[in-house]
């Protein structure tokens, strides 16, 4: 189905592993595509609660994108190029009402840490190097970057990475709020999958609202507090909100069904 990539479902989590190791599982145009299928997939399959992206092989989640696609385009080019990734990845991935998160075995630089940012946190293996080094090319980042780093790290640290194209390792990433968590490399799809597993045991309308509000607070065209209270209230009359309710008073472990 994919040629860029590998997609399985383990217990209600997908796991997609962008996988052109000899490439350093650069983003070009076939993996951007593949990718915004693949979300969708995850958005629409009704067995699948949560996923992963990773990147394959020892070195690298994305090493960025694939610069050999940048040299003939003109500026109308550039914008489209930049769109296109928004649309079909980057933005789908962050607005997902199911949690998608980064696991990052390696490299994640230029596309490839806007990626990792795209998700809703990030694990990183001890091994993790971050970076945006567009200015080396001329460039800024293309695919949100720039929005995404300040909002993660603050606007001090962010203009240092995104000026100095200088890179971070792990444990400085974890220091800076970058990522949640660093583990060995042998234990990062574990890591995440232990938390997905439970985050999958919670309510997954609860789950879809606590996305779709956290991200209100970054959208200067929503009023966080106000999607707040209309999210708190739709969610108060759903079976299972009663059922929480119900749980928490019988003593008792609470079985969400999603409705």
């Amino acid at each position: 189905m994919y040629s860029s990539l590998l997609v399985e479902t383990v217990n209600q989590i997908a796991t997609i592993t962008i996988n052109r190791p000899d490439k350093l599982n650069a983003l070009n145009k076939t993996v951007i595509e593949e990718l915004g299928k693949a979300i969708d997939e995850v958005i629409g399959d009704p067995a699948i609660l949560s996923a992963i992206i990773t990147g394959s092989g020892p070195k690298a989640f994305v090493a960025g994108a694939d610069i050999s696609e940048f040299s003939l385009l003109d500026a109308a080019g550039g914008k489209a190029l930049a769109q296109k990734g928004q649309d079909l990845v980057f933005s789908k991935i962050e607005n997902s009402p199911k949690p998608i998160i980064a696991a990052v075995n390696g490299f994640a630089l230029g596309g490839g840490c806007e990626l990792a940012m795209a998700c809703h946190f990030r694990i990183a293996s001890e091994t993790a190097k971050f970076g945006q080094p567009e200015v080396n090319l001329g460039l800024i980042p293309g695919y949100g970057g720039t929005q995404r780093l300040v909002q993660l790290i603050g606007k001090g640290r962010a203009m240092e990475l995104l000026m100095t194209g200088n890179m971070i390792d792990a444990a400085t990433a974890l220091q800076y709020g970058l990522v949640n968590h660093v583990v060995k490399s042998e234990e990062l799809l574990s890591k995440a999958s232990s938390i997905l597993t439970l985050i999958n045991s919670k309510a997954p309308l609860a789950i879809a609202g606590c996305i779709k509000t956290a991200n209100a607070v970054f959208n200067e065209r929503q009023d966080g507090y106000a999607i707040e209270i209309e999210t708190f209230g739709n969610l108060i009359a759903t079976a299972d909100a009663k059922e929480g309710a119900a749980a928490f008073m019988e003593k008792r472990k609470a079985s969400f069904k999603g409705l």
